[in-house]
């Protein structure tokens, strides 16, 4: 291990306890956040409501890993001939460099403890996505152009055909 790599300090999170943001429509509950963990991780709880979920995205910087704890999401990979359905207790990873998009497909919100390492910054892009929404939806360009600050590249959606 390198020497000149500051440790993190120990700390507990109760139950119902942390930081909450609003990353379009989708509550996170912060377990635990990259300056509290010295950039090695960050995690934290995500309330999926029903309909909703995370457009096809990219991340040049770090790797998500899923665990769902309630309802039901299909996943869809890059390069995958099929979406994937994930269930309560199901699991999927999310590496950097291939795209990926969530949905909740049931009809009750679903909650997805959600691991990111390492934690460079996706915690700060939620925070500026929760600012720049507690106006309303934000458009689409300023969506893109926060995630990009982060290296996290978003499919725009397509147009609808006229």
């Amino acid at each position: 291990m390198d020497a000149k790599v500051k440790a993190a300090e120990p700390f507990v999170r109760e139950p119902a306890v942390g930081s909450t943001l609003n990353v379009l429509s989708i509550t996170h509950i912060y377990k635990a956040t990259g300056a509290e963990t010295e950039g090695s991780f960050s995690l934290w709880e995500s309330v999926v409501p029903p309909g909703a979920g995370v457009p096809p995205h990219t991340h040049a910087r770090e790797d998500e890993a899923f665990y769902v704890l309630s309802g039901e999401l299909v996943i869809e990979f890059e390069g995958e001939s099929a979406p994937h359905r994930v269930a309560p207790g199901g699991f999927f990873f999310g590496s950097r460099g291939r795209r990926h998009a969530i949905r909740n497909v049931g009809d009750k919100p679903a909650r997805v403890l959600v691991f990111c390492a390492p934690s460079c910054g996706l915690d700060q892009m939620f925070a500026e996505l929760d600012a720049a929404t507690a106006a309303g939806m934000p458009e689409m360009g300023k969506v893109l152009a926060i995630a990009a600050k982060y290296g996290v590249t978003i499919e725009p959606p397509a147009d609808p055909p006229r």
